[in-house]
């Protein structure tokens, strides 16, 4: 166990917890008995599942970030959000046109745009928030779609936003439009899929599938890895 002097206090739902300097909010929390059923995906930050709250000591804001990169600071306050309420759209993709009016449609409140900068400011991902949100605006689809193709949609973003705009969705729809509308049409994913429903592949599935664990895992260790 850490020595005393390497020890911080944090308050987890209000209940005062002692956890080693320098931890993740995610780790303070399994330091201190916390089993994660929900609210706990990749540790690495990449899936956006682990958003929290919390606020420090003297300082009257409340903040936000993901816990598995979040380190804990003394005295902090926190409660996790692993499910963050927000307005999402449904809608047939099929049906839609890669267009300003569909995403006006969809999503009138992105109008409401501050220009604040609060949601590029609490991305965990460092995406610049507010100006894919300024492409979708000008109905840039293609813009809007890479701008944010590394969104976790974890949801901080809207947290912050005077607005209540629900950035993540937008980007999505723009990326879904973009996907099924706008982009080339993958000539080898299209022969991949013929060569699937042809059988070609049913064989080594097979051989697969009577595989026990153990030989499995070799053969997942030993595949081939790009540099």
């Amino acid at each position: 166990m850490a020595e005393e002097k390497e020890m911080v206090s944090i308050y987890i739902m209000g209940k005062q917890y002692r956890v080693p300097y320098g931890v993740t909010i995610m780790k303070a929390m399994e330091y201190a008995g916390y089993r994660f059923i929900r609210g706990c995906g990749c540790r690495g930050g990449f899936c956006g599942a682990c958003g929290t709250v919390y606020r420090k000591p003297g300082d009257f804001r409340l903040k936000v970030g993901l816990a598995c990169q979040t380190v804990v600071e003394d005295g902090m306050h926190l409660t996790q959000i692993p499910f963050y309420p927000a307005n999402k759209a449904t809608y047939n993709l099929e049906e839609l046109t890669p267009t300003l009016a569909t995403l006006l449609r969809h999503y009138p409140e992105m109008t409401r745009c501050l220009g604040c900068n609060s949601c590029t400011r609490i991305c965990p991902q460092e995406l610049q928030v507010m100006d894919y949100m300024a492409a979708a605006q000008r109905g840039d689809i293609a813009k809007a779609a890479h701008m944010s193709f590394d969104c976790l949609m974890c949801g901080l973003c809207a947290s912050r936003c005077p607005a209540e705009i629900v950035q993540y969705n937008v980007a999505l729809l723009a990326r879904r439009l973009y996907g099924r509308h706008v982009a080339p049409r993958a000539e080898h994913l299209a022969r991949r899929v013929e060569e699937i429903k042809a059988g070609k592949f049913d064989a080594e599935i097979e051989r697969l599938m009577k595989m026990d664990r153990l030989e499995l895992q070799k053969l997942y260790d030993a595949r081939d890895i790009e540099p």
